[in-house]
């Protein structure tokens, strides 16, 4: 099995525009490690309001002064060109140079990534350090583009559980020349699925989506829409590679079964993370399955910086800055043990269902907690007991109660232990017919 640091490395440099050759050979490449269905969408197609764009190649880009001093060149790295940039070949002053010449919003020494992959202009990538020293009247522009009639492609892999009910992971295998943004998430994805294929026969449907941004995600939904009623929930993952905090952010239908699992799972898995409400903390593919038409709960997972950080999602995003060493093997695998977790939880939270009536003699079954010593633990045995009706689950429990799945689960686990309660896929009230 490919470490993910390894297949990093081999797919970072790759120029990962959406419809192109490099995305495809990052994909097929993908599909060596695990046995994806891939899907293809010729240019023109529709999906839905959206249309597949053109395929798109950079052969040749640079800037230079009049007397031939190379000052950005597309050989030194690929986000100096705007990815889908039209072609432009000539001499320009300074003036109209700089409508054209991007830099980043807060690094001066970074090259940013820009794309006008709909709304087409031609355009160069430079730091702000390099473009405050052009001085001269005029430059030589060469940017030698072709857009061509493609495919745009994208891979599924699917774990078969007991249902056909499916939880949909996603994650993006674009932008070229960029690492945390996210080919940390794509090998994250990958080496879950591995995981879940390796155990035991899973109660869910797992669906794992290697796709470009946000016009990938399109043109599967807009292709399987029968398999749409079958989504459940699901999770974006994205930038999870780097320093910052996980990051939780929650569907559009916050009290979705997805979101009370994971948010109330989330605390004890990872004391450093935080969550945070609908399109609050990074917004990517799970617009899509959340949007009209879908409402499919998809959360995400990502390590962004806090809420009161002058620099998120982080500082090197959306730049040439985002390379392999901004990331460890260490936190992806960290990255990848939380998301097994998650989905751990989410597979078995079960409705608790009562074997016993009125308050248990906890002495007698050897659970009692003395209020004494422990009057935390003792309320909380209470509080969790007389929740165990068949008509909670043990997130719902959790949430109502604002302590962690974890903690209720160990309390169940031991009721259950004593055959007070047992657990079910579905609500079985023990209450008496009024």
């Amino acid at each position: 099995m490919t470490a993910m640091m390894d297949l990093i490395q081999e797919l970072w440099t790759l120029k990962r525009d959406i419809v192109s050759d490099d995305f495809d050979k990052a994909l097929y490449r993908l599909a060596s490690e695990i046995p994806m269905k891939i899907y293809e969408y010729p240019t023109g197609t529709q999906c839905w309001t959206w249309t597949i764009p053109e395929k798109w190649t950079c052969d040749e880009a640079y800037l230079e002064t009049l007397d031939g001093k190379r000052l950005i060149d597309y050989r030194d790295h690929p986000l100096h060109v705007v990815s889908y940039s039209l072609p432009f070949e000539g001499e320009v002053a300074r003036e109209e140079l700089f409508k054209h010449l991007h830099v980043h919003a807060r690094l001066k020494n970074a090259v940013p990534y820009v794309f006008k992959i709909y709304d087409r202009d031609w355009g160069l990538c430079c730091s702000q350090t390099l473009r405050d020293r052009l001085e001269d009247e005029r430059y030589r522009v060469v940017i030698r583009t072709r857009f061509e009639p493609g495919k745009l492609k994208l891979g599924e892999f699917v774990i078969e559980g007991e249902i056909k009910q499916s939880f949909v992971i996603v994650t993006h295998l674009c932008h070229p020349g960029m690492v945390n943004d996210d080919l940390s998430g794509v090998v994250v994805a990958l080496d879950v699925a591995k995981k879940l294929k390796e155990g035991i026969k899973p109660y869910y449907t797992y669906r794992f989506l290697f796709l470009p941004e946000t016009i990938g995600s399109v043109a599967y939904l807009s292709h399987h829409e029968r398999q749409i009623t079958e989504m459940i929930g699901g999770l974006f993952l994205e930038m999870l590679g780097n320093d910052s905090p996980h990051a939780l952010q929650q569907s559009f239908y916050p009290e979705s079964k997805p979101d009370k699992v994971f948010r109330t799972a989330l605390t004890s898995l990872d004391d450093g993370a935080y969550v945070g409400p609908w399109r609050s903390v990074i917004n990517n593919d799970e617009r899509q399955f959340n949007a009209p038409g879908v409402r499919v709960p998809m959360l995400s997972l990502s390590r962004v910086e806090t809420p009161d950080s002058n620099s998120r999602p982080y500082r090197e995003y959306h730049s040439n800055l985002d390379t392999p060493s901004i990331v460890t093997q260490e936190r992806l695998e960290q990255s990848r043990d939380l998301v097994l977790a998650l989905l751990f939880a989410w597979e078995n939270d079960l409705y608790v269902v009562n074997h016993f009536k009125g308050e248990v003699f906890c002495s007698g079954y050897g659970i009692w907690i003395d209020y004494q010593t422990n009057p935390e633990g003792h309320r909380r045995l209470f509080e969790i007991m007389e929740r165990c009706d068949g008509e909670r689950t043990i997130s719902e429990i959790a949430q109502e109660l604002g302590i962690s799945y974890q903690s209720v689960r160990r309390v169940t686990d031991l009721l259950y232990e004593r055959k007070l309660v047992s657990y079910s896929r579905y609500p079985a009230s023990t209450a008496p017919r009024r």
